[in-house]
């Protein structure tokens, strides 16, 4: 294919106009990289380089790898699969040849980075150091990423030159660097720049100038000095509190593990990237990374409240790493009801300003961690022009259809994505993931009606090719509806209905043309204020390791440990009895999922305790996520927390009276939480931002146990445990303590 380059060329300085946007974008700010675990460690610092949707995912790679896992799965990747597919190149090349845009401005920018030339050898360094006393890793950051640079040009425009000179770069480092260290920051090289190493030669695997023996090097050598800090990296977070490492250091981890895991052919080394997005306890999870929803689907980057320049490196790590699994099958941007979507909206609207040049102020939940609180999204590094936008813009509008609006105008702004000479991010988005529309037409998706003080809250995903959204409600169960309101499509896809107090109610989202007809129409959401009994379990059963949920819902509970049956409150009734030992009630996965409003109650008899808190009951994941009631020596207590025991929002009063049968109940309406002593209000406070449903789908959710495991079981009696999906009154509170 032949290309115009001196016709593409010959206007402006792409490299000028990158520079200027750095001043004003704030160019200290995009200097910034990933920094700052509390254990010290040199930031990276600016380089001045004197030269200058389908609803599945599909691979588009020309040729397969077979490897087998651990437990003899095979699974056969896509080559090249990891941020471009041969799909991707086919489409880039189509485009150019058409001479459309944005592609040719793309292109442009790649030619005109100075890490993109030919003439430059190769600066190896045997012993790779970031962090500490000698420090030398800006070697290795200008030869990876013109490694990638040179390989991508090969790629678009079939000259070989550059391949050529690719292979030199890569197998100059394979051959030299026997060591990478540092301090703390070794494992952000690992993490960092292996993504990078893994993608360049990703690239050149279809390249018959890079020998089968250079490219097992190459493999090698990327297992056995990159992947065993990022593997061990995410196992014990350099022997820190998790808390203490930021979003950042989780998600180069993955994103070099997953890079590597494909590029080697190594399913096990995939896998483990996959397992700890999805279920690990750091930060870089995906039920951390955004620690909280606001309305209108807006989730908090965890790293908000610290800087704008991190806050924009660890969501682009987490796109890549989306990115490349969605090359190999597994949609992790679809997770949680695209949850990465939901912090990328956050993070864009933190970065633009408003009509009258004002940033735009966003909610912000309260976030403490071992660094310390944060109460707003951070001024730090703002506005921030990370090249990181592209992929998630191209994934969420062009290949799935839904609104997206701060990240369009974000990727809009920074349009064509070049190299800002950082180290960090590949960079030239618009050239490698600027695509049209996948699909013609979306229904607007993810409704959610959660109760929220007494009202009902609403938040969905627009469609993209909508002019506003039209919000409907009608009786459960009729299907005519009645308009409530319209939203513009520029504006947040929430709504709050409070003209309704109680009954049964649904709720539909139209997508809108500019005229007012309707485009699509969205699934309903369903929701009951009426504070429905969610689980009722009287723990009366007497026999068996079953303790049947009466409340209609099957949520049956499971005795475990030294879990038995002892006597009722009444005569002739049995209650549920732990040993303080072992024994603990295990209740079903999500047990509080879509609750707002809450009340949790229950009959508890308490023999006390040596040392410690014991819970009557912790819903939760981890020692990370929970909502727990706790006693000990000295008070009773309601907490929840996102953020381990240095974040948690908590209700307290004077500890629980033993030997007796006394009914405890907590209710949260809102942000008020009250704790509730035999039907008397003891504590209360209006802070807590937390209601159930931002803690997910819970995993671990039991009475008589902590997720902390040094903490102690409980010893005594409970029976007659009751959630409701909403806040009851002080009366009806009372009603429960004397039944």
């Amino acid at each position: 294919m032949n290309f115009d380059l001196d016709a593409w060329l010959a206007s402006t300085s792409t490299r000028r106009q990158w520079m200027r946007r750095a001043v004003v974008t704030g160019g200290t700010a995009l200097g910034l990289s990933a920094c700052g675990s509390g254990g010290g460690g040199a930031n990276e610092a600016v380089s001045a380089d004197s030269s200058g949707g389908a609803s599945t995912p599909t691979g588009g790679g020309s040729t397969g790898g077979t490897t087998t896992t651990g437990t003899g799965t095979a699974r056969v990747f896509t080559h090249p699969g990891l941020l471009h597919t041969e799909a991707d190149f086919t489409r880039m090349r189509t485009q150019l040849a058409a001479g459309r845009e944005p592609w040719v401005s793309g292109l442009r920018a790649l030619t005109s980075s100075g890490r993109a030339q030919l003439g430059r050898d190769p600066q190896p360094v045997v012993t790779a150091i970031r962090g500490g006393d000698g420090e030398n890793f800006r070697a290795m950051v200008e030869d990876v990423q013109r490694a990638y640079q040179l390989a991508l040009r090969w790629k678009v425009t079939g000259d070989t030159a550059y391949a050529d000179q690719a292979v030199r770069y890569i197998n100059a480092w394979v051959t030299t660097m026997t060591s990478l260290t540092g301090n703390g920051d070794r494992f952000l090289a690992a993490g960092i720049y292996g993504y990078q190493w893994a993608n360049a030669a990703e690239i050149l695997r279809t390249y018959t100038g890079w020998s089968a023996a250079d490219r097992n090097a190459c493999q090698q050598w990327l297992l056995a000095h990159f992947y065993p800090l990022q593997s061990s990296f995410l196992k014990d977070h350099n022997g820190t509190n998790i808390t203490n490492q930021w979003a950042n250091w989780d998600l180069v981890c993955l994103v070099g593990m997953l890079a590597i895991g494909v590029f080697a052919d190594r399913a096990d080394v995939y896998q483990e990237a996959l397992d700890y997005f999805h279920r690990g306890r750091g930060n870089g999870a995906s039920r951390h990374m955004v620690y909280a929803r606001h309305p209108g689907h807006m989730g908090q980057w965890q790293e908000s409240g610290r800087d704008q320049g991190h806050s924009t490196l660890s969501l682009g790590m987490a796109g890549y790493l989306c990115e490349m699994a969605w090359n190999q099958g597994d949609d992790l941007y679809g997770e949680d009801d695209n949850r990465l979507l939901a912090g990328a909206e956050y993070v864009a609207k933190s970065n633009l300003k408003d009509a009258a040049g004002a940033f735009y102020t966003l909610p912000f939940y309260l976030y403490i961690n071992r660094q310390g609180t944060f109460t707003a999204v951070s001024d730090g590094g703002r506005p921030n022009g990370r090249p990181c936008w592209e992929p998630i813009y191209n994934h969420y509008v062009k290949r799935k259809g839904l609104a997206a609006p701060w990240v369009s105008a974000l990727a809009a702004q920074l349009r064509p994505e070049g190299n800002t000479w950082l180290g960090d991010d590949l960079s030239f988005g618009t050239l490698t993931f600027s695509r049209d529309a996948d699909v013609t037409r979306v229904a607007p998706t993810g409704l959610q009606a959660i109760v929220r003080g007494g009202a009902v809250q609403l938040s969905w995903w627009g469609s993209a090719d909508a002019a506003a959204h039209a919000v409907l409600r009608a009786p459960a169960g009729s299907s005519t509806y009645t308009e409530l309101t319209r939203v513009s499509a520029g504006g947040l896809p929430t709504w709050t209905d409070s003209a309704v107090s109680q009954g049964r109610w649904q709720y539909q989202v139209r997508a809108l043309d500019g005229a007012g007809a309707v485009l699509s129409t969205s699934a309903s959401a369903a929701v009951d204020l009426d504070a429905p009994l969610l689980l009722s379990l009287p723990l009366d059963d007497g026999q068996g390791t079953t303790a049947r949920d009466v409340g209609g819902r099957q949520r049956n509970g499971a005795l475990v440990g030294g879990a038995s049956w002892g006597e009722g409150r009444k005569a002739g009734t049995k209650a549920l009895a732990l040993d303080g030992a072992s024994g603990h009630l295990a209740l079903p996965t999500g047990v509080l999922a879509g609750v707002g409003d809450v009340t949790i109650a229950g009959w508890v008899w308490w023999n006390g305790v040596n040392r410690g808190n014991a819970r009557v009951f912790d819903f939760g994941s981890s020692d990370i996520t929970y909502l727990t009631l706790l006693v000990s020596n000295d008070t009773t207590r309601v907490s929840v927390t996102n953020t381990t025991y240095f974040g948690e929002q908590s209700v307290s009063t004077g500890p629980l009276a033993k030997g007796r049968w006394v009914h405890l109940a907590m209710t949260l309406k809102d942000r008020t939480c009250t704790l509730h002593v035999d039907g008397t209000a003891a504590a209360s406070i209006t802070t807590m931002d937390l209601a159930p449903y931002q803690l997910g789908d819970t995993t671990q959710n039991w009475l008589g146990r902590a997720q902390y495991g040094q903490d102690p079981y409980f010893n005594g009696r409970l029976q007659d445990f009751r959630i409701y999906g909403g806040a009851l009154s002080t009366a009806q509170v009372q009603a429960l303590a004397q039944g």
